[in-house]
């Protein structure tokens, strides 16, 4: 009897251990109270935490000038006391809303402190170039705003569409607050970044964990959301081109965001135009999303909403690539949250969890919960299928009315996998509230930089959205792929080629050792004095093969004056037809070519160069065969 007794004391304490060790309750109105009255006292810290990084007042600024947000105070292994565009703007966006939305009115001068100092950033020159070179794609800069002229990865095309979005969420507040004049001089900053992700968006860069060279689904993403909101601000303030020209390239984003989905794979393929021998998994696909929410959109897929088919069916499978290569997930249920890290092959710091990648994998549970949960309903579908079957296997393609118990099932599923994200990040914090970078993977130890401003900013807007606090709409929805297209006219083009600036091309092409050099001939371009611009859509025919990508460049400036590092991406969501809308000077003749890309090789079409003019007003599509 004895030994009975203790075999049952013993399988009850061992229960009790694994279930206190993940902090995953056993009961779930218990797990739910838990990372409410950890929600509770760690938001204070939190916001503590994330402006005590912000200059000049900050306890751990570091002395970083007014309006400046720092990474970290960690000035050695690794070093992060310097200021990146991205991570400050993902901040003040979390400020900007909290400020909007009434929660917080000390927070103004603050956002004016930002606001000036990203100001300032704009027009200092740095190894990216000059505020009208490309400067803007630096992405970090000295606490003292001073220019980082140390090797890096650069550019970085996500932080001018993030400024934008932030700013953009402040300038709104003022024309509903008769803060006009104060609207007017942050729109001359906020239409800097515009202009240059209008022309920039389909060139590569680096992403945001500045490892890979390519074209990015997050900053894709992003780009998109500023073009959107730009638009809408600029017809607001009465600039009818820009809104046009933001307009139409928002449109080609869109469109080329399809490029980024595998339906062999069944996810999001985080960096494409690129060969690092990954799998393409990555929380950069999940930062996407939830940085991409609008709350008025539903489960539309063509944003990627949070709990769109291709979204959820995404973050199964990032989600699952982190479950069998960390030791702290061991044991726990193909069901549960379990910690996240940026993607599966990372080696920094030996490649662990991050608090701000567990925090997202949250976020976007609560994202989908609330819009569920507004609507009433969940539709499952094919791609979906597989989310979620994890909460209720017997589930099938169909609409789930939130009177059904299948409704019912899947609710309590994703809201305890929500929640598991946020008790396994409070396993791994200290007592403190601090929240690093990293936690190991072996042991939930925190490492990295400590203090790490984005992460705080990751927990507060997790925190939020579990608690339906949502931003605000940014339009999103009923957007899809050529929805605003009204042109129909097709006309194939003369092709002339007028010999005046010969430049060699070398490529080399796939599947060979050999390398070909293309002549194209350059010439000058005529233009008319008027402003009115034409959009122009170019079609081109072109089969390619998986991976490999067409671009367009030019004679002019909107083309990207020949430059093939800088040649703008067409969207293939009409393959074999790949097209670009482009915003052209009316009245204007202009030679254009198209090259592919493939495994870092650049071949170009072939001579002659195509040309055209543009009429004088209106809108036109060229139907193009590469050559």
């Amino acid at each position: 009897m004895v030994s009975k007794a203790l075999t049952r004391l013993f399988t009850a304490i061992t229960l009790m251990y694994s279930a206190s060790a993940l902090n995953l309750p056993l009961d779930k109105r218990q797990l739910s109270s838990t990372v409410t009255s950890w929600a509770t006292t760690e938001s204070p810290i939190a916001k503590a935490g994330l402006l005590a990084n912000i200059g000049p007042d900050g306890a751990k600024d570091g002395g970083a000038k007014s309006g400046v947000v720092i990474a970290s105070p960690s000035t050695s292994n690794p070093d992060y006391l310097y200021t990146w565009t991205r991570d400050s703007s993902l901040v003040y966006k979390w400020i900007i809303d909290q400020f909007t939305a009434g929660y917080d009115s000390s927070l103004r001068t603050g956002i004016q402190n930002w606001i000036a100092s990203e100001a300032r950033l704009q027009q200092v020159s740095n190894p990216s170039g000059t505020v009208s070179s490309g400067g803007l794609g630096e992405p970090k800069f000295n606490i003292d705003e001073s220019a980082f002229t140390g090797g890096w990865g650069r550019p970085q095309r996500d932080g001018p569409a993030l400024r934008a979005i932030s700013m953009i969420g402040y300038v709104n507040w003022l024309l509903n607050n008769n803060g006009g004049t104060e609207a007017s001089t942050i729109w001359s900053y906020i239409k800097l970044d515009l202009d240059y992700v209008a022309s920039n968006w389909g060139s590569t860069g680096f992403d945001l964990w500045e490892e890979v060279n390519g074209n990015s689904f997050f900053t894709s993403v992003v780009q998109h959301r500023a073009l959107r909101q730009g638009a809408a601000l600029a017809t607001a303030l009465g600039d009818s081109t820009r809104a046009s020209t933001y307009t139409t390239q928002a449109g080609s984003v869109l469109c080329y965001l399809s490029n980024y989905w595998s339906s062999s794979n069944n996810y999001i393929i985080s960096n494409i135009n690129v060969n690092n021998g990954r799998s393409g998994l990555d929380t950069n696909s999940i930062l996407a999303s939830i940085h991409n929410f609008d709350p008025n959109a539903g489960c539309e897929s063509a944003t990627f909403q949070p709990c769109s088919d291709k979204a959820l069916a995404n973050h199964k499978a990032v989600v699952d690539s982190f479950r069998s290569i960390y030791s702290i997930n061991s044991g726990i249920a193909s069901n549960r949250g379990v910690a996240v890290g940026r993607y599966k092959e990372d080696s920094y710091y030996n490649g662990n969890p991050w608090y701000l990648c567990t925090f997202a994998a949250a976020e976007q549970l609560y994202d989908a919960l609330y819009t569920w949960n507004k609507t009433a309903s969940i539709t499952v579908t094919s791609t979906s299928l597989s989310f979620f079957q994890q909460f209720l296997s017997s589930a099938t393609a169909g609409t789930y009315s939130s009177s059904s118990s299948g409704y019912a099932t899947i609710i309590a599923g994703v809201q305890q996998m929500a929640d598991d994200f946020v008790l396994i990040n409070k396993q791994y914090t200290p007592s403190s509230g601090a929240l690093s970078e990293q936690y190991t993977r072996s042991a939930g130890t925190p490492t990295s930089a400590s203090d790490l401003t984005w992460s705080y900013a990751s927990a507060l807007t997790a925190f939020n959205r579990r608690a339906s606090q949502v931003p605000a709409s940014w339009g999103a929805a009923g957007l899809t792929c050529g929805g605003s297209t009204t042109t129909t006219s097709s006309t194939s083009t003369s092709k002339t080629s007028t010999s005046s600036t010969s430049t060699s091309k070398t490529s080399t092409t796939t599947g060979t050792v050999s390398t070909t050099t293309t002549t194209t001939s350059k010439t000058s371009t005529t233009t008319s004095s008027s402003s009115t611009t034409v959009a122009v859509t170019f079609n081109v025919y072109a089969t390619t093969v998986w991976g490999e990508n067409i671009y367009l460049t030019g004679s002019l400036s909107q083309l990207q004056n020949w430059s093939p590092d800088n040649a703008m991406i067409l969207s293939s969501a009409n393959y074999p037809t790949w097209s670009i809308t482009v915003n052209i000077p009316a009245s204007t003749t202009f030679q254009y070519k198209y090259i592919r890309k493939y495994n870092g090789a650049t071949t170009w079409e072939s001579d002659p160069n195509n040309s055209f003019t543009t009429p004088s007003g209106g809108s036109y599509i060229i139907n193009d065969t590469w050559r």
